[in-house]
């Protein structure tokens, strides 16, 4: 980076941009459109050339999509494998086992959480709410948990917890790292965000359960009966409408017969589905499924260990995404003939990738415009230009402005903690994580903190908030949705228990990692 650069007209465009995106994402609008008109504009003021201006445009997204497509095709064949194991009932077989656990609603209510974080951290949360929501949440509530506490125990689990880490598919922390800059590694970012969201969870659950503890009755088959009898109005749909993202079509297009199973007889009803000469293969992949991830989730912490395998950069998730499609070929295999199980892995595969973009596409032009503000190895090939005579339009930014950015770390780490909240406000949760990546590269040397501890406090701020927990427009209007609850009541009660985790944790953090 340039020593004391001259801020130029490139950088007050820039600037603009930003201030246009984060007002967009507190308006709730779709942030694409003003991202690429950003990205076209401040081409142009540092080129001085239309043609090199619309073609950064293109080159913006294609950069992004050159950056993070590992993290795209992981996403693909996780969600490729959830697909197999549909087919075979082996999701279902999964979890079903923990329903005999809940024999009260305290328990319940922890059960829910333990479950519903494992899950979400292999398969994301959009699949883990249906599954959760069908299997576990009617015997939750037959066993004295209010529809509020399975909702409550479901979003800050899944939908905060899980997601804010992000630490086995790693798109979250793998575009922090990206955008704070080629120095800070992915790996450290999860590792930090994986400490960081399992002190926000840990506070948040217990002061949740605290809320809604005396709310817990007895274990009564009428609690079922009366909860079943609900259903939701138009506030979801109405909702749905405001936020900015797919994540709610998502989740319930994951739910696409999915309905709740209130007694064990429905279960095994359900699982009945499966020939009785695939019945065995879809009890050994339920078993086989989440030992496999175990073993992947052990290699990684024996690698940070110095133990066997040494992974670098990104073969943690190309471990991930390998272990993925090996599983999901065999349970096609045991679920299809020889001829039919190749066309069902490819299209397995296929779906997976549109699950994929329809999840994270439209993150791409938003992070190629915030890596046009990078470091000069990500904005050249945007601008068409050199490396050496790339500008890193916020790091210069920041740089001149550093007189005016106080020194003291902990007012940082709760400014970039904030600035993730409010790119968070639009209901995305991940598109705000490479603005949050961005200022914690350019200001953590201002301040003296490590970039990737200011990038996992940012994610948390981001993710906790647009991931499904702090507003009513995000995926926790799928959760309302399966519980049975209204949004905005999830919402006024995880509020503050998230808030007062997310304080503690960018604490935390800055003493950790100062």
């Amino acid at each position: 980076m340039q020593q004391h650069a001259p801020i130029v007209a490139a950088h007050w465009v820039y600037l603009c941009g930003v201030a246009i995106i984060v007002l967009t994402m507190i308006w709730r609008a779709n942030v694409v459109v003003p991202s690429i008109v950003a990205t076209f504009l401040v081409a142009l003021a540092f080129t001085h050339s239309p043609v090199a201006a619309l073609a950064s445009i293109f080159n913006a997204s294609f950069t992004a999509a050159k950056e993070l497509f590992n993290i795209f095709l992981v996403i693909a064949l996780m969600a490729a494998l959830l697909n197999a194991l549909k087919v075979l009932r082996s999701d279902i077989r999964m979890v079903e086992p923990f329903r005999a656990v809940m024999k009260d609603g305290h328990t319940a209510f922890f059960v829910l959480a333990a479950i519903t974080y494992v899950i979400s951290l292999f398969f994301w949360p959009t699949p883990a709410v249906p599954l959760v929501s069908a299997v576990l949440l009617p015997a939750a509530i037959a066993a004295g948990l209010p529809p509020l506490g399975g909702a409550l125990a479901i979003a800050i689990a899944g939908q905060g917890m899980a997601l804010s880490s992000d630490y086995v598919i790693g798109v979250a922390p793998g575009i922090s790292a990206k955008a704070a800059g080629s120095a800070v590694s992915a790996a450290v970012v999860a590792d930090r965000a994986l400490v960081l969201s399992l002190i926000t969870g840990i506070i948040a659950l217990v002061l949740a359960y605290l809320s809604i503890r005396k709310s817990i009755t007895k274990s009564d088959d009428r609690l079922l009966a009366l909860w079943q009898a609900k259903s939701s109005n138009g506030e979801l749909a109405r909702i749905a409408e405001e936020g900015t993202f797919d994540k709610v079509e998502i989740a319930r297009g994951t739910a696409e017969g999915q309905k709740p199973f209130a007694t064990q007889a429905q279960i095994d009803k359900a699982l009945a589905g499966v020939p009785v000469s695939r019945e065995r293969w879809s009890r050994l992949f339920a078993v086989v499924t989440p030992l496999a991830f175990l073993c992947v989730i052990a290699v990684m912490v024996l690698a940070k260990l110095g133990i066997g395998h040494d992974l670098k950069g990104g073969d943690a998730a190309a471990l991930v995404g390998g272990v993925a499609a090996l599983l999901m070929i065999c349970a096609s295999f045991a679920a299809d003939e020889l001829r039919k199980f190749l066309d069902a892995s490819a299209d397995h595969v296929t779906e997976g990738f549109v699950f994929a973009f329809k999840a994270m596409g439209s993150v791409l032009p938003i992070a190629g415009f915030f890596f046009l503000g990078a470091e000069p190895g990500l904005s050249a090939p945007i601008l068409g230009v050199a490396p050496a005579q790339a500008p890193s339009l916020l790091f210069e930014l920041i740089q001149s402005a550093q007189g005016w950015i106080p020194g003291n770390q902990v007012f940082v780490a709760f400014g970039v903690l904030i600035a993730g909240m409010i790119t968070g406000i639009d209901g995305s949760g991940f598109a705000g994580l490479p603005l949050t990546g961005s200022l914690s590269g350019a200001l953590a040397p201002a301040v003296g903190l490590d970039p990737a501890t200011l990038a996992a406090i940012g994610q948390m701020g981001a993710v906790w908030t647009g991931g499904g927990t702090l507003v009513a427009w995000s995926s926790l209007i799928a959760v309302a949705g399966f519980a049975r609850v209204p949004v905005f009541e999830i919402v006024r009660t995880v509020m503050v228990p998230v808030l007062i985790g997310l304080a503690v944790s960018t604490i935390a953090a800055v003493l950790i990692w100062h």
